[in-house]
């Protein structure tokens, strides 16, 4: 069984969330989607602050999000005006059978209970219908200090064996394509600190924990070459999309 402390401590920043963590890329959406006709129903599973599903409305298809979190769902209703998220989860969707064409998940997939949850999302996918888990991976290879940034906010998500976790999700689907995609963020020094205060890990520390943390954000931001003196900082990303077919 899953933990889900962490992955429902996002509600009590929900605002912050929304304002501060990357979009994605509406190639990588896209990709997603791909073969899917623009009335096809697409559902945001674990929808968040409904971040990705804005990017899928502006490509025109119907979105239902679905999260678990109220205070996160709270927000999305607050930020995405017509849609109204519904509450359930990965494991548990208040959605009929074979009623999607699409079940879509952003930046949540490893939160999940794999084998129910894998038996739900088939449940409400019609044959032939598409999952695709995405993830904005930080480029650490693109920028150095990225590196000590993860060190000190204990950025635990950058899992270098993403392949490996989700390589097949159950009998009920086919085999798993996967796509990649060049993204970036714009970020003030502020907005950084803000974008970290996001994350599950200071979320649920101790005050002691998050000063700690905050104290030496802010000497990296003071010392690395990179980043001294500047006004805004780009945080480079890479997109990776898992897509599979209903049988």
């Amino acid at each position: 069984m899953v933990d889900h402390t962490q992955a429902l401590s996002f509600g009590a920043a929900a605002s912050d969330y929304d304002r501060f963590r990357p979009s994605y890329p509406e190639e990588a959406v896209r990709w997603a989607l791909d073969g899917l006709d623009d009335d096809a129903q697409v559902v945001d599973l674990a929808a968040g602050t409904g971040i990705l599903t804005r990017v899928v409305r502006s490509l025109g298809h119907p979105v239902t999000p679905v999260e678990p979190d109220p205070g996160m769902r709270a927000q999305l209703d607050i930020t995405t005006p017509g849609l109204t998220a519904r509450a359930g989860s990965a494991e548990s969707m208040p959605l009929p059978d074979g009623s999607a064409d699409a079940v879509l998940v952003g930046q949540a997939y490893h939160w999940f209970d794999k084998e129910p949850a894998h038996a739900e999302i088939a449940r409400v996918l019609r044959s032939g219908g598409t999952f695709a888990p995405i993830w904005n991976i930080r480029d650490e290879q693109a920028a150095s200090w990225m590196v000590e940034l993860s060190r000190i906010a204990d950025l635990r998500d950058n899992a270098p064996d993403l392949r490996r976790q989700v390589a097949g999700f159950g009998p009920a689907f086919g085999p798993v394509q996967v796509a990649r995609f060049a993204h970036r963020t714009l970020l003030t020094p502020d907005e950084l600190l803000g974008m970290l205060h996001t994350r599950s890990y200071w979320l649920t520390a101790s005050s002691q924990e998050q000063a700690e943390v905050d104290r030496n954000v802010l000497d990296l931001l003071a010392r690395h070459p990179d980043l001294v003196g500047r006004e805004i900082i780009e945080m480079p990303y890479r997109t990776m999309v898992f897509r599979a077919r209903r049988r």
